[in-house]
């Protein structure tokens, strides 16, 4: 219950009832951040969580922090302008896949572009939960549901492809289910300065049950998903024995052992690098083909845009000849009326 500072994650917990629907996974998320938020030694008055419509969208009613409920589609631009207007509040944007990537696509690249300095989780169910079962931009292809009887004919979204292509300098994936890796990729987002991505893979027991079950379930998880770590080599499966290499530009899934491969040709990844094309390869990975790439995938520093306006402002305010408004008002034609 406590965190490493003697904080206890209760403290973020508010009075209300949590109303989802029981066996969501949205409950294992919320209290992951209530826990990393106590053990990076946060004050209830330094946060601020902003949310979108949907049923994640109800996570700032359930955290006892400052919170903002807003409108479908909108969260990214209100938790910027949240930023912006008070730089030391440390901003949470809660948000889904249909929230997120749908009405609200546009808002959500164009903070990412900017490099906004706010958290944005992003719950990924590939349903639309809220309004009862509609496909929604990451619903796989062929998916049926009430908007889609005879399978949907789109492709979906990948939200790691869309947000390193918005040039996202920090992009990671959990699963509502990884307890501990969702507590640790969730300590680095807040940590990192500008917009922090997290796409979290959530289970909708009532619309879409199971929809992550090939890489969640206990039997195959290990082989079917690698978790990535800075300086660490790309080495996965039950047994430890299977790896990713380069052949050419293709990344190619190997077995350490066979056909002369070692450990020391699989490949280490590296979250730091400013180049996004492995980083891209890696969050684009799906299964059969390959593990799905969980934890920080990528995460490099850039400009940091509420830090730019603040810069800005002043250098501004330093070089005007307006310190007031007297100052102000002066300075234009002025005439007295007699």
């Amino acid at each position: 219950m406590a965190g490493e500072n003697g904080n206890n994650y209760t403290q973020f917990k508010s009075d209300q009832s949590v109303r989802w629907c029981p066996g969501c996974g949205d409950h294992a998320i919320l209290n992951s951040v209530q826990k990393v938020m106590a053990e990076l030694g946060y004050k209830n008055e330094e946060v601020a969580v902003i949310s979108g419509i949907g049923c994640s969208s109800r996570f700032p009613y359930y955290m006892d922090t400052y919170g903002f409920h807003t409108i479908h589609g909108r969260a990214s631009s209100i938790a910027s302008g949240v930023k912006v207007a008070n730089p030391k509040l440390k901003v949470w944007q809660i948000t889904g896949d249909g929230d997120a990537l749908a009405i609200g696509g546009n808002h959500f690249i164009h903070t990412i572009r900017r490099n906004v300095d706010i958290n944005v989780i992003l719950f990924n169910n590939q349903i639309y939960g809220l309004t009862k079962g509609q496909y929604s931009p990451t619903s796989k292809r062929g998916f049926i549901s009430k908007t889609s009887p005879f399978g949907t004919i789109e492709y979906p979204f990948r939200p790691g492809e869309l947000c390193i292509g918005a040039r996202g300098q920090f992009f990671a994936r959990s699963i509502d289910k990884e307890l501990k890796l969702t507590v640790e990729v969730l300590k680095e987002a807040a940590q990192h300065e500008g917009t922090s991505i997290v796409e979290m893979l959530q289970n909708c027991v009532i619309y879409n049950d199971k929809t992550h079950n090939a890489i969640t379930d206990k039997e195959h998880r290990e082989d079917r998903t690698i978790i990535l770590r800075h300086g660490e080599p790309m080495i996965f499966g039950k047994n430890k024995d299977k790896g990713l290499i380069l052949d050419g530009m293709t990344l190619k899934v190997v077995t350490i052992g066979e056909n002369g491969i070692t450990k020391d040709d699989i490949l280490v990844h590296d979250a730091h690098c400013d180049d996004i094309s492995l980083h891209l390869k890696l969050a684009d990975m799906e299964y059969p083909n390959y593990p799905v790439a969980l934890g920080v995938i990528r995460s490099v520093d850039g400009l940091v845009y509420d830090q730019c306006m603040e810069d800005q402002l002043a250098d501004v305010q330093a070089k005007s000849k307006v310190k007031s408004f007297k100052d102000l008002v002066h300075s234009g034609q002025v005439w007295e009326v007699k």
